[in-house]
């Protein structure tokens, strides 16, 4: 890779670095930045193993997930763990010739296996947590009124998405810049030998794994979403590339906005909202010391 291509990681990086919310984190990774460099600076077009390619990404993380998180290994241990899956599952697709649309039906057979799973997981933590978490409020709120302390309710989460990862890591800036541009050359020095999967190799999630180390879970289902609109835009680009290089480049762009636009629209609760019993609102408790109210 060039020193462009260094340089984008680079910026990538520091992006994600900066960004409180792991969605958005998500949203920038997913850009797909580097795969445009790796198509403009390489000879290697896009076809089926690309495509699954996207799948090696999210098993990239996965697998930073689980040794790191799961398994308590150090992160940057993690990170070997998860481009070794990288590295075997690209000498596993580079050593058959994969059909295009056989390659596109499988990964979005997949992604959507996993949307579902995503969302039966979400729904099995969120019921019992949401049930449990109306006793305490109503609980803790009467109390705190007894007192005349403020409401619980709605404090403990309006900070979910970045209590954990949104801690700076105590790293000089300068110093922090130092170490992405670093880890960028040797990340490009490493996917230079895949051949035609380094258009899909995850260089700037490297680094992305150790700036999201304390929400990879999380950083690993909003990418996992996100990572349809990346093959949107490699099969754009795989239609069009006989075309113009230019034109397939613009075409994949243009449909990874549309497809990330349509992900990220958002949701109509207004039958939730509906369906959902009103509140009820706790009274404040009696002081012991206080005479009852006579009418």
């Amino acid at each position: 890779m060039t020193l462009s291509a260094v340089l984008l990681v680079t910026a990538v990086v520091w992006a994600v670095s900066v960004i409180r919310s792991i969605r958005l984190r998500a949203l920038v990774y997913s850009l797909p930045l580097p795969m445009t460099l790796a198509l403009v600076s390489t000879p290697y077009g896009v076809g089926g193993a690309q495509v699954l390619g996207v799948l090696g990404l999210n098993l990239f993380f996965v697998t930073v997930a689980v040794t790191h998180q799961r398994l308590r290994w150090p992160i940057l241990l993690a990170d070997g763990a998860g481009i070794a899956v990288y590295v075997a599952l690209s000498a596993g697709l580079l050593a058959v010739d994969i059909p295009f649309e056989a390659a596109l039906a499988a990964t979005l057979v997949l992604w959507l296996a996993a949307m579902l799973l995503l969302r039966r997981r979400a729904q099995t933590r969120v019921t019992p947590a949401a049930a449990a978490g109306e006793a305490d409020a109503a609980v803790a709120g009467g109390a705190d009124a007894a007192v005349g302390g403020p409401g619980a309710v709605g404090d403990a989460g309006s900070d979910a998405e970045t209590s954990a990862g949104g801690r700076p890591d105590g790293l000089p800036a300068l110093l922090k810049l130092l170490v992405i541009f670093v880890g960028a050359i040797l990340t490009a020095l490493l996917g230079a030998v895949l051949r035609g999967m380094v258009v899909t190799f995850p260089y700037s999630g490297v680094l992305v794994a150790v700036e999201a180390r304390r929400q990879l879970f999380e950083f690993s289902g909003h990418f996992a979403r996100n990572s349809l609109a990346l093959v949107g835009f490699l099969t754009a680009y795989h239609y069009l590339q006989d075309v113009s290089a230019a034109v397939a480049l613009g075409t994949g762009w243009a449909a990874f906005a549309v497809v990330a636009a349509v992900l990220h629209l958002p949701k109509r609760r207004r039958g939730a909202a509906r369906a959902s019993p009103p509140r009820r609102v706790s009274r404040p408790l009696r002081s012991a010391a206080e005479p009852p109210t006579v009418r």
